[in-house]
């Protein structure tokens, strides 16, 4: 499952600058994509920022929960430095992602990483796309579904929150 923040144009990039201040809003949709999940994808940056971040952090649930999912990390070089239950992806992602959704367990989410989301969606890997759309229009930046090819997607669930953001979860048809 892709869970990722934009902005009402589709930028995913640095979500900081439309979800100012972060908001309850924010917090409950993260707090409902962790909750099923026990591994994550990320790209190298994004394990950068999260790993100088989420171990000390006194945020919850979101400390707890980060610290204690499988963090599977797309990069060609060692993590540094290191964090508990992380590893580097050896080999294909799109192939290591096809193979943790073989395994049992909870959900495996990708956060905060759009090169890695773009790739497994292309892929028709990913079966599900968590959206939280800040009522902003930030203009350049990019975007998380920029260059897609078509995919089909099924709404589950949809709601707008009381500060006008758009909570929207689609099944996407797996190829």
């Amino acid at each position: 499952m892709v869970c990722q923040l934009l902005s009402l144009d589709g930028v995913a990039e640095d979500p900081e600058r439309f979800f100012a201040p972060w908001g309850l809003e924010a917090d409950a949709a993260a707090a409902t994509w962790i909750a099923t999940q026990d591994a994550v994808v990320l790209g190298r940056r994004s394990y950068d920022d999260w790993v100088r971040f989420w171990p000390g952090s006194g945020i919850e649930p979101f400390a707890s929960s980060i610290g204690a999912v499988d963090k599977h990390v797309a990069t060609s070089t060692p993590l540094d430095p290191p964090w508990t239950r992380a590893r580097a992806i050896e080999g294909d992602l799109v192939e290591h992602v096809r193979k943790l959704r073989r395994e049992p367990g909870g959900e495996i989410g990708v956060h905060a990483s759009i090169s890695v989301a773009q790739t497994l969606l292309r892929a028709g890997v990913v079966d599900r796309l968590r959206l939280l759309v800040a009522p902003t229009i930030v203009g350049p930046g990019r975007r998380l579904l920029e260059g897609m090819p078509p995919m089909r997607l099924t709404p589950i669930t949809s709601e707008v929150s009381p500060g006008g953001c758009l909570v929207l979860d689609h099944r996407v048809a797996l190829a």
